[in-house]
């Protein structure tokens, strides 16, 4: 070993360091998910306790479901939204919140006010927003003609949870992007701009390659709040209606396994399937946009 190579002094120190977020994980991620692995192969009794082995059924069940089917495909339609539409908007943002003008540092903290909201909270506020008979902006939209009503018409259920949801991660979005903004080495922009290059290829050819690690790492957390922190969200405003219309995986995973208490196999069988579809979102992400992502 070369000596003049530096040896912390301490080897236990850095165990007991990680040692309590270690705890944690174990006691409220990976105990509860080996708990749910197990039931996803039992049929549960709610009242007696009784479990009775029937092997693969659960997940045959719902993969032959046209309900959960359904679930699945209004799930991906909204986790594209949230991550498209929001990421897109949030750079938007924070374009704009990095220019050095009079009064911009007010607009950059109202830009991050929604993400100390709860998603219910926030689900309150655009259920006012857009609600059929009081809301301001549903008479706004009356007076270009457009009638808007989330509790009839199941596309603008589907369209008012994504927004909603989407607006509850731009304060997160612009502030990793606004960070991400003020590393870009200024001199790299400028070259460019005395090579006479316009605003445009200036961002799609320096600005946007360097923001693609934030890029990777929002798209990746925008995904998994998307598929799981949303719950609140939908069971403040349209409990998964109308007409199921906004049944996303992880509130129909609640009403089987709370409401319904007779489907716990059921319901932990469907969490072990959400736990896959999230992890395949995110290894897919890793393997296409990682690829293109430029780290120095």
């Amino acid at each position: 070993m070369d000596a003049h190579q530096p040896v912390f002094p301490n080897r236990i120190l850095p165990y007991l360091l990680l040692a309590p977020s270690a705890i944690l994980v174990i006691i409220f991620f990976i105990i509860p998910a080996l708990q749910s692995l197990e039931l996803s192969f039992y049929r549960v009794n709610a009242i007696s306790g009784r479990r009775l082995y029937i092997g693969l059924e659960n997940f045959t069940r719902l993969l032959q479901s046209q309900e959960y089917v359904n679930s699945v495909g209004t799930t991906v339609i909204f986790i594209v939204f949230v991550v498209t539409v929001g990421l897109s908007f949030s750079l938007l943002l924070a374009i704009g919140a990095s220019q050095p003008i009079r009064g911009f540092g007010l607009y950059r903290t109202l830009l991050i006010w929604p993400y100390a909201l709860s998603p219910a909270i926030a689900g309150v506020i655009w259920a006012l927003l857009t609600d059929p008979t009081i809301g301001l902006l549903t008479h706004w939209l009356s007076q270009i003609g457009i009638e808007f009503n989330r509790n009839t018409n199941s596309t603008h259920a589907v369209l008012f949870v994504s927004i909603a949801a989407t607006w509850k991660m731009v304060g997160y979005n612009v502030v990793f992007f606004l960070a991400g903004l003020k590393n870009i080495p200024r001199e790299v922009i400028e070259a460019a701009s005395l090579d006479g290059a316009n605003g445009w290829v200036r961002f799609w050819r320096m600005t946007f390659p360097l923001l693609t690690p934030t890029t990777l790492f929002l798209l990746i957390m925008n995904t998994l709040y998307a598929a799981f922190q949303t719950f609140g969200l939908i069971d403040v405003t349209t409990q998964g209606g109308p007409g199921r219309a906004t049944y996303m995986l992880i509130y129909k995973l609640y009403n089987d396994g709370f409401k319904n208490a007779n489907l716990i196999g059921s319901a932990s069988a469907q969490s072990i399937l959400l736990l896959i579809f999230v992890a395949v979102l995110t290894v897919i992400q890793f393997r296409t946009v990682g690829r293109r992502t430029f780290y120095q």
